[in-house]
């Protein structure tokens, strides 16, 4: 968390700042990868996502490369409450701030001299992600299905909560071997992938809670997909489609709730 909705929310949301030139820039962290002067004097000609990456590009070839990991944002904006979790600030020549909030600390920044290029697989929203390239990573690899979608290296940007909600929509056990599912399963997954992400970007992505740490897409207001979700988090509860309560296992140390009678 942040995962691929979350951070085209704040992609979105930072697209006022495109075509400004950073007046100065303001560095209060000192475990951020960069400097002050190499930002100063930059402008800003495309801010884009890759996975679960911020690429804010600058008009000589160079790029800000943000990953938010567990409690980052980066926005036009921060409320009362978020301001000494501030970790760096980049003031633009209309009078606007960027600003980097993140309370836990573990968020990264760096300048790529070669441009906004970084190790994701392919786009889940993007023409190039088809159920026959799907089926191509899936036939290649044994691993859980859940934990194939959870590689970045393979598909970009999916992350705990949506390949949950994916999985369960496709009826598919996130236990089950990658290269056992039959075509109709990866064709019922892909477009199960694409739906709940499409849903979630729609809904500004999912805020599971109220303190300074939780996702929040503006200062003022909470995400929406969480009043969507069939299993990620409900651990107990009666699947809505079955009436079976769903259960939680453990996955390569994280959780993963799925409905024992619906998803096999």
């Amino acid at each position: 968390m942040p995962e691929l909705p979350e951070v085209e929310t704040f992609v979105r949301g930072l697209s006022p700042a495109v075509g400004r030139a950073i007046e100065s820039a303001e560095i209060l962290d000192a475990k951020l990868g960069v400097s002050e002067d190499e930002l100063a004097g930059a402008r800003i000609a495309a801010i884009r996502r890759r996975g679960k990456y911020i690429g804010i590009e600058f008009d000589d070839g160079r790029a800000l490369v943000v990953h938010l990991r567990m409690s980052g944002r980066l926005r036009l904006e921060c409320s009362p409450c978020e301001r000494k979790y501030v970790r760096m600030i980049l003031r633009l020549d209309d009078g606007a701030c960027v600003v980097f909030v993140d309370p836990r600390r573990l968020g990264t920044a760096d300048v790529c001299q070669a441009g906004f290029d970084v190790p994701v697989g392919v786009e889940p929203l993007e023409a190039g992600f088809t159920p026959s390239m799907l089926g191509s990573l899936a036939a290649g690899s044994r691993a859980p299905i859940k934990q194939l979608l959870l590689d970045q290296r393979k598909v970009g940007g999916i992350g705990n909560i949506y390949a949950a909600e994916a999985l369960w929509r496709a009826k598919i056990d996130p236990r089950r071997q990658a290269n056992e599912l039959s075509r109709g399963e990866i064709g019922r997954l892909h477009k199960a992938i694409v739906a709940v992400l499409c849903e979630a970007v729609d809904g500004l992505g999912t805020t599971l809670g109220t303190s300074v740490s939780d996702y929040r897409p503006t200062a003022e207001e909470a995400g929406e997909f969480q009043n969507h979700l069939a299993v990620y988090g409900r651990e107990g509860e009666p699947c809505e489609r079955c009436g079976r309560k769903i259960q939680r296992v453990i996955q390569a140390g994280r959780s993963t709730c799925f409905c024992p009678a619906c998803q096999r």
